[in-house]
């Protein structure tokens, strides 16, 4: 089995300082795991890795400036070789996706016992991608829905916001019946029966999320 040259950096990337200082804690347990930087925002996640080139980084999904997906990929645009494990308590299927995607080596949620965290961060740090079975299933739930647009994905937030037909319409610069089409359309692909419950799906999968 490959190995990796001991110690290995980690930079952590979340905006909260007590889970980061939790997070350091854990990883104290590995005498081969070494935290060389922390930064609470995407800007300064960047910087971060510039300086130091971490060999793992822990990057939480929500941060204060961006997404952690946007700070995934501004990374791995950078240093392609980058591995970012994320570490976060979204677990919609999107969100899971949209990581995966951007070039995550793995997804975990905060909720992880410090075991199968350091295990996670060890069988990354290796080369392998580290998906836990709860993660894997939301993935395949995924599957059970239709693609969407890019325009839906434009109307998607609108309709979370309460914005009628009309008032979507208006923003977005078409007329009310192609407005009334795209809803219907993705209450059709979300299997959503109503308005109300097309809100609950498209936040519970992370299509969307509540400020």
């Amino acid at each position: 089995m490959a190995k990796f040259t001991p110690p290995l950096s980690l930079l952590i990337v979340d905006d909260h300082f007590v889970f980061r200082a939790g997070i350091k804690a854990v990883l104290s347990l590995r005498r081969d795991f070494q935290v060389v930087a922390e930064a609470d925002d995407a800007a300064t996640a960047l910087s971060e890795f510039r300086s130091h080139e971490p060999g793992m980084t822990l990057m939480d999904l929500r941060l204060p400036d961006d997404t952690g997906i946007e700070a995934l990929r501004r990374i791995r645009q950078e240093f392609p070789a980058a591995r970012v494990l994320m570490l976060t308590t979204f677990d919609g299927d999107e969100d899971i996706h949209r990581a995966l995607e951007a070039g995550a080596c793995g997804y975990l949620l905060k909720s992880v016992p410090g075991p199968e965290l350091l295990q996670a961060i060890e069988a990354a740090a290796l080369g392998k991608r580290y998906i836990p079975p709860e993660v894997q299933r939301r993935l395949e739930e995924r599957a059970t829905f239709g693609e969407l647009t890019d325009r839906e994905r434009e109307v998607l937030p609108f309709v979370v916001k309460g914005l009628t037909n009309k008032d979507i319409a208006n923003i977005l610069k078409f007329t009310e019946f192609t407005a009334k089409a795209h809803v219907r359309s993705l209450l059709a692909k979300l299997g959503a029966a109503d308005r109300t419950e097309l809100v609950t799906i498209a936040v519970q999968r992370g299509l969307v999320h509540l400020e």
